[in-house]
């Protein structure tokens, strides 16, 4: 059964998003109303009643958030976390300063839920690999990015 947590990260998915190793699920809805769900890896906690993410500006899910403002992030890794935050999604840098193609948007958080099972815990989230060393850079370079925000913005 879901339990609310508030409108403030807990400390165990704080742990997880600076990880830099978490992917989370996007759920956002169209303008006719249909839902999309995308993965995101280049994520860090601004505080704790923000998160910030970087998306392709030509992404479904990034025009839908655009356009709806509220988005739904579902997070499950080890250690049981299980947190679905419910959030308003604003760009915040467009484009980002390290490619022309992606933005940065903060989450502000509205609730949060944790999603944890009493029949169940979760031993593992989702485990990703760079796919080249471009791979690795662009994605290092994003994620410093989000740090340097998460402290200046």
């Amino acid at each position: 059964m879901a339990k609310h947590v508030g409108v403030k990260l807990p400390e165990d998915l704080v742990k997880v998003l600076k990880s830099e190793k978490t992917v989370g699920v996007l759920a956002t809805f169209s303008e006719k109303g249909l839902p999309h769900t995308t993965p995101i890896q280049c994520v860090y906690p601004k505080g704790l009643e923000s998160i910030l993410i970087t998306i392709h500006k030509d992404h479904t899910g990034y025009h839908n958030m655009v356009w709806q403002k509220k988005v739904m992030l579902c997070f499950m890794d080890e250690g049981n976390v299980a947190y679905s935050v419910l959030g308003r999604a604003g760009v915040v840098r467009a484009p980002s300063q390290v490619h022309p193609l992606m933005n940065v948007v903060r989450i502000d958080i509205i609730d949060i839920k944790s999603d944890r099972s009493v029949l169940c815990r979760v031993d593992s989230g989702v485990r990703w690999s760079y796919t080249s060393w471009e791979a690795e850079e662009l994605l290092k370079a994003l994620i410093e990015e989000l740090k340097e925000l998460a402290k200046n913005l």
